[in-house]
């Protein structure tokens, strides 16, 4: 069988559930590229129906990339909404200064290796269907842009891109098509995001 009808037949194939976070997923990224506060509820959609997803199809690391998703949409929506003692936004779009850069990286490889190692154990026995290292950089990558997203921090884009570029091929051997072609959208609208981000950062001189 052909990649496009590989392709055709998993889209045939594709439950209700998996375009309903589809579409939801796409909504929220679109919310979070205009600074949205649907950006979170919204996304809960997504990640909760992306945790089922990932473990009937032997992506654990996935599944716990939903599962903190969903613990930091909820921290994200409060961060968002913080307001200062003059009823201002505490948060706004900002670059991140050289620290900042230093404990993305920390942050991003603390999580690589832990779930590589993890889910090379989990293979052993109970994921025989687990990539580790692909999944790993994927779980990793997100991990990171979340973090960075609930700060607004420009640099969350460029894990975001990562996390996309490692996920689509991941879906796509998987079976998941439609989630496959989920990730390729949300790579462009990741590269838009950046842009726009960038932009907002440097108007306002941060």
């Amino acid at each position: 069988m052909g990649l496009l009808d590989q392709f055709l037949a998993g889209l045939r194939n594709t439950s209700l559930i998996e375009y309903i976070a589809v579409v939801a997923g796409i909504a929220s990224v679109w919310f979070s590229r205009k600074e949205h506060i649907l950006v979170y509820p919204v996304g809960l959609i997504n990640t909760i129906v992306y945790i089922y997803l990932s473990f009937k199809y032997h992506l654990p690391g996935e599944a716990s990339v939903n599962f903190y998703y969903t613990v930091m949409s909820i921290y994200g929506w409060y961060m968002w909404l913080k307001k200062d003692d003059t009823k201002q936004t505490v948060l706004h779009v900002t670059f991140s200064d050289q620290k900042m850069w230093i404990n993305q990286l920390l942050f991003f490889l603390f999580f690589y290796v832990s779930i590589y190692f993890s889910l090379v154990k989990l293979k052993e026995n109970f994921f025989d269907g687990a990539i580790p290292w692909a999944d790993a950089f994927a779980s990793a990558t997100a991990f990171t842009g979340m973090w960075l997203m609930t700060r607004k921090k420009v640099e969350s884009w460029y894990w975001w891109i990562a996390t996309n570029i490692a996920s689509a091929p991941l879906y796509f051997v998987k079976g998941l098509m439609v989630t496959s072609v989920y990730y390729v959208i949300l790579l462009g609208m990741a590269i838009w995001g950046l842009i726009e981000w960038k932009q907002k950062a440097k108007a306002t001189g941060s």
